[in-house]
Parts: structure tokens; C-alpha cells; sequence
């Protein structure tokens, strides 16, 4: 008797294998995980101490949360499907504000008590969450796949440009402390800032030196594609980037200083700030945050399920989201921020079509040893931005690609309400990337809703399908089909996996 054959997603891998395509995906989204608490750990004005702490930390529990959300843990948690976890950005407008109206220490404690809630309630929600898989057929997965991709596609562009277009002034912080104390003993009104923080234009932006080391990336990441077949062919992102770290080097525009003062070994322990702070309303403003990224989790599961051919269930759906919520409730406990599932990484699965959820078993293994080891923490944290450039714009160029492919399976030629739905949920999700400013005038409690284009777009697909199609299945484009994208052949040549 034949022995079933096992699931490309569950196919393990040799260990070499494993550890270079697990760290491929950590390269991957390594910019992202430490961008948060860089950015929360200045807001807080924590001593660079403790900012690199709040890295560490960071990078560790990303590591234990990627190990649950791809490995599983019990019927309740864990998608078990090739998914990498990280910090969400969704949360730094209330954490800022936070950080601005209780810096420090106490700061910092608040916002993972914060946290802990939000992660508690994203627990308790997560099987209604899950209850929105029959709302998600092709046209509405394949409008938000292909709005991710074109959304990540700023973020590769700003890698490959070296930085951002536009840059905070610097500002003399003593002589500013000196004029506020000054002003306070003179009885005068409290200074404070006119309006936003003035900002210059970046001068290093679009250097042709950093767009050359983005297109050499690019070249790599192409010939290997088109020349190579198997492994090499399926960790050609990572080849692109170590070619162009070495490129990079030999120009003298990469320094390992950073390696070379950061410890070698260090622990990460709960609780590190003191006891978390409890506030009601920052519970319920991270819980908002948490219900707009368990959206987008399930965007970035149901994209998944495609490329991989995996379906998925409710029970499975519901194991993924609660998985964020945990996540969230462990990276309070351990000195972090709310998690969710890094669709960087979706993109790469997309270009090695490596399927297997073991190597982003092995990417979080890196990221917790990462998270111990600082050195080599600065080792990964001294690649520039540029050299992730290149990678980024195959990587998330594939993922709108594999949108359009899923949007082919919807029949658009006997439903003319299918071509509404995917023009105007397109439209509604390039809103925040063709006017960044568009909610200003709105309330600041609905940023973090009004300025992600994914969101966006989930919202307005479910609904114009709701509008026009009903509340009805549609046998032909149901999830069930999602095995057909197994009849495609993979977009690299290679191993099963």
C-alpha cells in the first residue's frame, strides 16, 4: 500500500538547506522588525541601552511567535503554513503618542500593559474573526493580494533609494531644554513646537551609487533565476544580497563598527521595565490596532493558501489569527509590541516557490538566536538598505503578480459586477499611496484604519462582493479551488519544495 504523499508545505527540508532559506526570509524582513522599537525607543527617550534591549527583545520574540505560527502548537494555535511574524506598524501612531504623553520608564510600561490586553482580546475575537473566510472568494484575494504587492512595492523603492525622500531637522536639544526651563521660571506660557517637526530632503536620496548596488542586486537575483535550477535558483535573494553586501563593502559604504561593540551574548528577560500599566483606553485603542491586523493576517493566510495550494479552514483560519493575539500577549510580557504576520515574506515565497513551512521554522530559530547574540544582531543591521533594494522589488513584485494570476480564475466575461468590484477596491487601496495625507482633516483614532491600503481594500472588496454578488459561495471560485494553482508550474524550477 502506497504511503500518501505529504504536502509540499510540510516537506522537511535537509538542515543546510533549511538554514539558508530560513535566513533568506529573516534578511528579508530584518529592516521591519527593528524599525518599530527604533522608532518607539526614541519617542520614549530611553538611553541607547535600553533601546537596544527593546531590539533584542524584539527579535527574540518574533523568533518564538514564528515558531507558533509555523510549526503550531496544539489544535488552537499556529497556521502552520509558511509564515514569518513580526511587529506590526499599524500600532506606532498610539505608541508614539503614548511615548509623547508618558516618556520614559513608565512610558514604555504602559504600552506593553497596553499590549497584554489587546493581545487577550485579539484571543477572545479570533473565532468570530474566522468567520470571514466565506466573505473572501478569488476576486476579493486576488484584488487584496495584488494591492499588498503594490503597496510593499513603496517599500521596496525606498530601499533601493537608500532611506527616506525626506528627513527630520536635526534640532539642538539642550539649547531647546534651556530656552523651556528658561521660560517656565519666568512665569511664561509653556513653549511649544507651531506645527510638525520640519523635515529637509534627504541629500543621500536616490544616490546613482545606491541605484547601481539596487540594480546589481536585481541582475543577480535575475541571472540566478534564469540560469540556476534547484537550491541555488531557490535562495537567489539571498545570493543578490550577500553579492551585493560584498559590492558594497569594496566601495566602503558598509561598516561593521556596530559588530564590533555589540555584546556577545545576551539574555532576554520578562518584565524587564517593571510590572506593566493597565489604561482602558489604551487597551481599547491597541484592540482597534489588532482587529485592523487580524484583517490583514487573514488577507496575507488566504494569499498564502494560494501560492501554497493549502486550503484552508475556519478552525485553521482561527488558529492563525489567535496566533496574533498571542503573539501580541507574549510581546508584552517580554518588553515588545503587537505582532502580525510580515507579508515581506509572502513575496518570497512567491519567488522560490519554496513552499515549506519548516524554513520559516528555521528563520524563527535565527531570529531567537538573533535575538541572544547582538553581534550578530549588528552584523544583519549593518546591511544597507540600498542592497535590500534590488531583492525587494522581484519579491514584491511577484506577490501583485500572484494576485493578477488568482484574478484570472475569476469570470469577469458573465458577472460585469466582478470588473466593480476589483477597479473600485483598487482605487479605495491606492488612496493612502497617491495622498498620504488624505485623513488629516479626520479624527486621529481612525489613522491606523484610514491609512493602510490593504485594509482598504479588504474592506471595500468584501463589501462591493456583498453588493453585488450576495452572501452566497460561488462553487466555481470558492477556496476549494485553491489546488489549482498547484497546476501552474512553480515560478522557480527546483526542488519539490
Amino acid at each position: 500500500m502506497t504511503q500518501p504523499s505529504r504536502h509540499p508545505v510540510d516537506e522537511r527540508l535537509p538542515l543546510g538547506r533549511l538554514t539558508a532559506l530560513g535566513l533568506q526570509h529573516v534578511l528579508v524582513m530584518y529592516a521591519g522588525a527593528i524599525a518599530v522599537p527604533l522608532i518607539v525607543g526614541r519617542a520614549l527617550k530611553l538611553p541607547p541601552e535600553q533601546v537596544s534591549m527593546l531590539i533584542s527583545a524584539d527579535l527574540f520574540c518574533c523568533g518564538i511567535v514564528t515558531l507558533i505560527q509555523s510549526l503550531g502548537l496544539t489544535s488552537w494555535f499556529g497556521i502552520r503554513l509558511p509564515v514569518m511574524m513580526g511587529v506590526t506598524f499599524a500600532a506606532v501612531g498610539p505608541m508614539v503618542a503614548i511615548a509623547n504623553a508618558v516618556p520614559g520608564v513608565d512610558g514604555a510600561r504602559a504600552i506593553f500593559g497596553a499590549g497584554i490586553g489587546a493581545g487577550v482580546v485579539a484571543l477572545l475575537i479570533a473565532p468570530l474573526m474566522s468567520r470571514l473566510l466565506r466573505f473572501f472568494p478569488p476576486v476579493v484575494t486576488g484584488t487584496i493580494i495584488l494591492i499588498i504587492g503594490v503597496t510593499l512595492m513603496r517599500v521596496g523603492v525606498g530601499w533601493a533609494m537608500g532611506g527616506p525622500e525626506n528627513t527630520a531637522q536635526s534640532v539642538d536639544t539642550v539649547k531647546l531644554a534651556a530656552m523651556v526651563d528658561a521660560a517656565r521660571a519666568s512665569g511664561a506660557p509653556e513653549l511649544k513646537l507651531a506645527g510638525p517637526v520640519p523635515m529637509t530632503p534627504n541629500p543621500n536620496y536616490g544616490a546613482l551609487d545606491h541605484l547601481g548596488i539596487a540594480a546589481f542586486v536585481l541582475a543577480v537575483v535575475l541571472c540566478l533565476v534564469r540560469f540556476c535550477r534547484g537550491f541555488l535558483a531557490n535562495i537567489s535573494v539571498l545570493l543578490g544580497i550577500v553579492a551585493g553586501c560584498v559590492v558594497t563593502f569594496a566601495f566602503g559604504e558598509m561598516s561593521f563598527a556596530k559588530v564590533g561593540k555589540a555584546a556577545w551574548f545576551q539574555l532576554v528577560t520578562p518584565l524587564a521595565f517593571g510590572a506593566p500599566t493597565f489604561d482602558l483606553v489604551m487597551i481599547v485603542t491597541f484592540s482597534v490596532v489588532m482587529i485592523v491586523v487580524m484583517i490583514e493576517s487573514a488577507g496575507m493566510f488566504l494569499a498564502l493558501s494560494e501560492l501554497t495550494g493549502k486550503d484552508l479552514d475556519r478552525k485553521q483560519l482561527a488558529a492563525g489569527l489567535r496566533t496574533d493575539g498571542l503573539g501580541t500577549l507574549i510581546g508584552g510580557l517580554l518588553n515588545t509590541f503587537p505582532h502580525t504576520s510580515f507579508s515581506q515574506n509572502v513575496g518570497l515565497v512567491a519567488v522560490t516557490g519554496v513552499k515549506s513551512r519548516w524554513v520559516c521554522v528555521a528563520g524563527g530559530c535565527i531570529m531567537i538566536v538573533l535575538g541572544m547574540l547582538p553581534k550578530m544582531a549588528a552584523l544583519v543591521e549593518a546591511i544597507p538598505q540600498f542592497v535590500l533594494g534590488g531583492a525587494g522589488l522581484v519579491m514584491f513584485g511577484m506577490v501583485a503578480a500572484a494576485g493578477i494570476r488568482i484574478l484570472t480564475r475569476v469570470d469577469f466575461r458573465n458577472n460585469r459586477f466582478n470588473l466593480y468590484i476589483v477597479a473600485l477596491s483598487i482605487g479605495f487601496g491606492l488612496i493612502p499611496l497617491v495622498a498620504p495625507r488624505w485623513a488629516q482633516q479626520m479624527a486621529h483614532s481612525l489613522h491606523p484604519l484610514l491609512e493602510s491600503g490593504i485594509l482598504l481594500t479588504a474592506v471595500a472588496a468584501v463589501a462591493l462582493n456583498l453588493f453585488f454578488n450576495g452572501t452566497r459561495d460561488v462553487p466555481a471560485e470558492s477556496h476549494g479551488d485553491a489546488g489549482a494553482t498547484n497546476n501552474h508550474q512553480p515560478i522557480v524550477q527546483g526542488s519539490k519544495a
